[in-house]
């Protein structure tokens, strides 16, 4: 989706890396999000599931190392684009407690954008009152959100190297562009 309003829209591409935190056997039961500075920003399941600050601490080395190994894959060389002064635009495929885009929004925010943007192609109602974001953009609100793979055709996942390869080929058409 990135790729798409990226090029769309002639702009730059990027990828901002946060990870989802897991309650403890519960595979989709997402209690935080990680960004690559170590911010996370605690979900609502967090307090409601009793999770140990111990168990939080674990899970947040275990998701930096994740994101150290993916920034390695996907930029390998350069650091991410300098959003600065930038109008930026944070995209989801979805956004149903909000926590990854709040980890992602808090990343890029500190970065000092001129505006930033949150979008997805679909979202919960609640989560989207949530979003600290100049601007949500969200084709699809619906009031019932149980699942993501409701709403899309294929939700099959993008592989790293798929990522890799198509930040490369963005790079690359930007610096021919310049």
């Amino acid at each position: 989706m990135g790729q798409i309003i990226a090029e769309a829209l002639e702009g730059e591409l990027d990828v901002v890396l946060v990870h989802r935190l897991l309650a403890p056997g519960r595979a989709k039961v997402a209690i935080a999000a990680v960004d690559e500075t170590g911010y996370t920003y605690l979900g609502q399941e967090l307090c409601r599931l009793g999770i140990s600050a111990t168990y939080l601490a674990e899970e947040t080395r275990a998701a930096l190392a994740v994101l150290r190994g993916r920034r390695a894959l996907y930029t390998p060389g350069r650091p991410p684009i300098d959003p600065a002064g930038r109008i930026v635009i944070i995209v989801g495929h979805s956004i149903l407690n909000g926590g990854s885009m709040m980890a992602a929004l808090h990343a890029v925010r500190a970065r000092h954008p001129a505006k930033l943007i949150a979008a997805a192609a679909v979202g919960s109602p609640k989560a989207l009152l949530r979003i600290a974001a100049d601007e949500a953009i969200c084709l699809e609100v619906p009031d019932c959100f149980y699942a993501v793979e409701e709403f899309f055709r294929d939700f099959s996942q993008v592989s790293d190297a798929e990522v890799a390869r198509i930040l490369q080929r963005s790079r690359q058409r930007a610096a021919s562009a310049a």
